[in-house]
């Protein structure tokens, strides 16, 4: 089965500027793929290279199978799509806005059922748009992208003006549909909204994909450090624990109750709390992993920058 989204050397140049460039990305049917990358990194110009906005400059990209250049009507077709800035017709109702996206794509959905489905109120659904927040454009341009059981989603900053319920609930809906086989390209600058979702992330950078992995993966490759704080009664002594013969173990510093060890190894933390616990009991733990902004940060800072603040910190 082809993947639902393949490019090959994908570039594209406006003049002098290179805005991407070369990506080679493989994105699999029903996969959560979180889109990442400060500003002017490229996500926004390869999203238009994948719906054929624009055109390359160089390399190609299948979406579903289909040539974006010389096949782009059926991606479109099968394809729903929540644009950045979605902009209403002020004079259009909700449910006006949804009964035209079901006549542009010849569907058979319930205007009613997909408005419900984004949990725009029903009172909402005869007012015009032009009278709605931000936050409920994004429930309604999501049901219009959500019309004809689209095979894939591109979410383009999906939560943006949400409250935490609405970002909840887009949660739930984006998980319903990647349960259902659809794919879902969900590009945003929320990253616990990212990690809380995706199944994968690409971090773009200067037009090329710096790193793209599962949060679990980047986070050691990347070094990335985990944190405990093990609630202990009574505190041992400072020379009873001897935790930085463990080798991962960069730190480890007691105050009050709680032993707060820092590892670059995960797997040696069953052995700190075996060794702690082995002195004295171990009430609580909480443990704290490097998460995906710090890992956004690493990816998309200059080294020697990334470098400097190491050593200040360190």
């Amino acid at each position: 089965m082809a993947p639902a989204i393949r490019t090959n050397n994908l570039t594209k140049r406006f003049g002098s500027l290179t805005a991407v460039d070369g990506l080679d990305l493989t994105i699999e049917e029903g996969e959560i793929f979180g889109f990442l990358g400060p500003n002017g990194a490229g996500k926004s110009t390869t999203i238009n290279l994948l719906l054929d906005f624009i055109r390359p400059s160089d390399g190609s990209a299948e979406v579903l199978g289909y040539d974006t250049r010389s096949e782009s009507i059926p991606i479109r077709d099968r394809t729903g799509v929540l644009p950045e800035g979605f902009s209403v017709y002020e004079r259009l109702t909700a449910l006006e806005h949804v009964e035209y996206a079901i006549e542009t794509k010849d569907a058979a959905d319930d205007p009613r059922d997909l408005l419900d489905r984004v949990h725009l109120d029903r009172e909402a659904h005869e007012r015009k748009a032009g009278e709605f927040s931000t936050g409920m454009t994004q429930r309604l341009a999501l049901a219009m992208a959500l019309v004809d059981d689209p095979d894939l989603l591109v979410l383009d900053e999906p939560s943006s003006g949400l409250d935490p319920t609405g970002i909840q609930e887009m949660r739930d809906i984006i998980r319903s549909e990647a349960d259902s086989g659809t794919t879902v390209f969900f590009s945003s600058h929320q990253l616990p909204q990212v990690e809380a979702v995706c199944d994968r992330v690409g971090i773009m950078r200067d037009g090329s994909m710096a790193a793209i992995d599962t949060i679990e993966n980047l986070r050691d490759d990347a070094g990335g450090s985990t944190t405990m704080e093990l609630e202990v009664d009574p505190m041992p002594g400072p020379d009873e624990l001897s935790l930085s013969e463990f080798e991962g173990v960069v730190s480890a510093t007691g105050h009050g109750d709680v032993i707060e060890v820092t590892c670059t190894d995960p797997s040696v933390k069953v052995e700190v709390v075996k060794r702690v616990d082995a002195t004295t009991t171990v009430t609580d733990i909480v443990s704290e992993e490097t998460d995906l902004e710090q890992l956004f940060n690493q990816y998309t800072t200059d080294g020697d920058h990334a470098a400097d603040e190491r050593e200040v910190t360190a």
